[in-house]
This record gives C-alpha cells, structure tokens and sequence, in this order.
C-alpha cells in the first residue's frame, strides 16, 4: 500500500473517517463560502428572510437550482413554473446517484437514501474520487460512509450558514458581484473537473450542454436555457453511447 494512503488504515474508525472527509473538503468549503453568501444576498433582494432561505437551502441543498429559483422568483410566485426548472437543474442527480449506487450495494436502504439527500455535486466528484482512490489500492469497501458523512455534513452546514449570513449582511454590501463572489462557484467545479478528467469523448455531453445552454440564454428570453442544457445533454450521452 502506497504511502499516501496510509491514512486510511490509521483511523479506521467512523468518527476518525469523518475527520478525514471534513477535512479532506476544506479548500472545497473555501470556494463554496462565496458563493452561499452571494445566494443570500440575492435572497435579501427577493424579500426572503434568514429563516425562509434556510429551510430552502437546507431541505434542497443543491445550489444550481435554489439560483434558479430566486432567478425566477415573483411576488407571487409561479410555483410550477419554479418547481419544473429546479427539478430539470436538479435531473442530473439521477445520473450522479447511479453512478454511485454500485459503491453503496454494501449498505442498507436506511443508510443509502440519507446519503442521496445530501448528495451534492461537490460531494459526489470527492466521494467518487475517493473510491477509486480506495479500489485502486484494495481497501474494502471502496465506499467510506464515515468519510462521505463528515464531508457532507460540513459542507450542508456551512451552505445553510453561510446563505444565511449572506441575507444579513448583504444588504449592506450591494452589489456582491462586484467584488468577484459569482466567479467562485465555476472556480471550484473546474478544480473538480480537473481531478476527474478522462478525455474529452466522456465529456462530450457536458460540454454539448454548456454550448447549448449558453446559446439559448443569449437568444432566448426566459429560463429555456435550462431545459436546452438538460435535453441536449441527455441527447447527446445517448448519441455516444450507441456509437460506442
């Protein structure tokens, strides 16, 4: 066994695991900080409190589609509308949660579906990491729950405070754009793209999405670029995996 992966044999325990993966999602949480006190402050905008944003983004917890929400947010609000967009923002959950169910067939129905709750993408690309990193040097299970439990729990926490902060004080910032907080979140899924990068045939569909997205927010008035990014992706994974 490879030196740097010693460390999994010196805390084997569940609480020590934890250590690890909340640990292991610091510079993670660095990024994502930003970001939820940009989310808050637009919230502000929107009329919401500290209590309303929180229950959003606790009983969500998927900042793609809370965005989209407060994007789309009236006085009254389109319900259906909001609800069919964050469920397209949040379809690719389907895909991340299949990928992982063959690392969770060695736990329990209870223990699985707390964990999909606070699957995030962020989450996801570390705990996919991880286990490929814990298969490639023969640790069994390759799926560590205690790891994945104390970077989830880490990163649900400071998501919920850090939104809540952001309704509080920006008010008193303005325009939290301006001082570079939007660009944090694409910062951090780069970094995590970077470390599962296999060739750009598997992301094809990805970046089939992105163009398409972005063509139809710039052509298209409304929210219609989230549908387009959706279904072209899908499409387009298809399309490959027939030619394949």
């Amino acid at each position: 066994m490879s030196a740097q992966y010693s460390d999994f044999t010196h805390y084997p325990s569940f609480r020590s695991e934890m250590v690890r993966g909340a640990t292991a999602c610091v510079p993670v949480l660095v990024g994502v900080l930003p970001f939820g006190l940009l989310l808050g402050a637009q919230a502000a905008q929107k009329g919401f409190s500290v209590v309303s944003l929180s229950l959003m983004t606790g009983l969500n917890f998927g900042g793609g589609s809370e965005f989209a929400a407060l994007a789309l947010w009236t006085s009254p609000p389109h319900v259906l509308t909001i609800v069919l967009v964050s469920l397209l923002v949040n379809s690719r959950h389907l895909v991340m949660g299949a990928s992982l169910a063959p690392y969770l067939a060695h736990l329990s129905a209870r223990k699985v579906m707390p964990a999909l709750f606070f699957m995030c993408d962020e989450s996801w690309a570390m705990s996919m990491a991880d286990a490929a990193r814990r298969r490639a040097v023969g640790l069994s299970p390759y799926f560590s729950m205690g790891y994945y439990a104390g970077m989830v729990s880490a990163m649900w926490l400071l998501w919920i405070s850090s939104t809540a902060s952001g309704v509080i004080i920006g008010p008193a910032l303005g325009d939290v754009t301006q001082w570079g907080f939007d660009m944090a979140f694409p910062a951090v899924f780069f970094v995590l793209l970077k470390g599962m990068w296999k060739g750009l045939r598997v992301a094809l569909p990805w970046l089939v999405s992105l163009v398409c997205a972005a063509a139809a927010y710039h052509f298209v008035p409304g929210a219609a670029y989230v549908p387009v990014g959706a279904v072209s992706g899908i499409l387009a994974i298809l399309l490959t995996r027939r030619k394949a």
